[in-house]
Parts: structure tokens; C-alpha cells; sequence
């Protein structure tokens, strides 16, 4: 599912909402999980998972192409770790 594709789903449940009041608001949404992830905050939303930021070390690495040595500089990746009642759901375990 893309963000247009939620945005319309999310429409068609609320006739009442305007279309442009649904995406200004799933906008707010992924903008706020971006910053709080971007200062370094976890998201968490129950039942479907927590977002969070993990930094990874800078280590030597190989360019594949050519074998030599290169510096790889620290950086930081977000993380998603699935809760509970997603996980149950993917497996089919809740009714």
C-alpha cells in the first residue's frame, strides 16, 4: 500500500472528512514519526510495532568492484520491530 492508496482508504471510511483534511492529516502523521525519529525518539504504536533509530559504527569496508579499502562513516538507520499483535496476525494465530 502507497500513501495515496491509505489516504483513500481512509476517506472511504469517514465520508464525513474531506479527502484533503485526510491527507493533511496522514501528512501530519508520517511527519511527526519522522521527527521524533530524526531527534532520536522511539514511536511506538501498540498492537503494530515501535519505530526506532540504531547507529551503526563507522568500519573499514571493501568496494566490491574493485577489492580496495574504504573508510565507511557512522551512520544511523531506522529500525521496525513488529508487536505482538501484528506478528500474530501475519501468522494467522488471532481470530
Amino acid at each position: 500500500m502507497i500513501r495515496s492508496e491509505l489516504i483513500q482508504k481512509i476517506a472511504e471510511e469517514n465520508p464525513h472528512l474531506y479527502q484533503r483534511d485526510v491527507e493533511r492529516i496522514v501528512n501530519t502523521f508520517f511527519e511527526e514519526v519522522t521527527g521524533a525519529m530524526a531527534r532520536g525518539d522511539r514511536v511506538e504504536l501498540r498492537g503494530f510495532g515501535a519505530f526506532s533509530v540504531k547507529k551503526r559504527d563507522a568500519r573499514i569496508g571493501r568496494n566490491p568492484r574493485t577489492g580496495e579499502t574504504v573508510h565507511v562513516e557512522e551512520k544511523h538507520v531506522p529500525f521496525f520491530k513488529t508487536g505482538k499483535l501484528l506478528r500474530d496476525r501475519l501468522n494467522g494465530k488471532v481470530e
